[in-house]
């Protein structure tokens, strides 16, 4: 059996559930990973192609000049493909969380039966194509639609209740606290995945003297390695985020606790009641 991570049935400052959710993907890295393995390189090779019509430049893949409306496309397909993949990844993250939260061990290989693939895939691409219509229209239209929609697979998995209407409602409790979590740590890890996109080519670079030859599939491998760990992440965050919303919103904790007490079954509490 994996290790079982501890999540605390209780509410959590910002720095408290960025740290869970990693305690989350250390403990399930072999799913998460895996998948956000696949996907990431199948991201980039739907991206490739974009990229050389558009005449975009490794690393870092920034606008060419005189190809900015074919870059403007590249970057909503990018959107759209990322929005897609977190979707996904959130349903087998959120299929982790609900046992970490209230204690229970759980195989690797068993995260898979607690997925529900035909709801998760069909609001994945509702997703997908949201953020990457939303990119196309102005970056501003993005923040909306990713701030508030992003819940959406954590609600089909743990709350087995509603969709996209619940996790807006979720992601405006508390002044928009669920909304602005989910763009600080977006904003955190595309930090982290534009240093490790680019750094490896700058290491690349260093050692081969001169702009290496290969960069063409280089580039596309660092940037796949590096969206692998942070759509991950990002997933864990949202599993998290949707517990601890519950928990402090719904009172969540109090009726997993009320049901210990009675010796009845706590994981009942874990789907949504209206």
């Amino acid at each position: 059996m994996s290790a079982q991570p501890d999540l605390p049935l209780r509410p959590m400052t910002l720095g408290e559930l960025l740290d869970a959710a990693m305690t989350l993907l250390r403990a399930r890295a072999l799913p998460l990973l895996l998948t956000s393995g696949v996907l990431a390189v199948l991201e980039q090779a739907l991206l490739m192609p974009l990229r050389a019509a558009a005449s975009a430049t490794a690393p870092v893949y920034g606008p060419a000049r005189g190809s900015f409306g074919s870059w403007w496309v590249l970057a909503s397909a990018g959107f759209a493909t990322e929005g897609f993949i977190i979707c996904l990844l959130g349903a087998i993250a959120a299929a982790a969380a609900g046992p970490a939260l209230l204690g229970r061990p759980l195989r690797d290989r068993d995260v898979w039966k607690r997925v529900r693939p035909v709801p998760t895939l069909l609001a994945a691409v509702v997703f997908g194509v949201a953020c990457g219509a939303a990119a196309f229209a102005g970056f501003v239209a993005w923040l909306a639609v990713y701030g508030l929609l992003g819940l959406v697979s954590a609600v089909i998995v743990i709350d087995r209740k509603g969709s996209f209407g619940r996790a807006a409602r979720l992601a405006v409790r508390g002044g928009m606290r669920g909304g602005w979590t989910r763009l600080a740590a977006y904003l955190t890890w595309f930090a982290v995945r534009v240093a490790l996109g680019a750094g490896w080519v700058a290491v690349f670079t260093t050692v081969s003297g001169g702009r290496p030859q290969g960069l063409a599939w280089i580039a596309p491998a660092a940037w796949a390695l590096a969206n692998t760990v942070a759509y991950a992440a990002l997933a864990c965050v949202d599993a998290v985020l949707l517990l601890e919303t519950r928990i402090r919103t719904e009172g969540l904790d109090i009726a997993i606790s009320r049901a210990r007490s009675r010796g009845q079954d706590e994981a009942a509490a874990l789907v949504y009641a209206p």
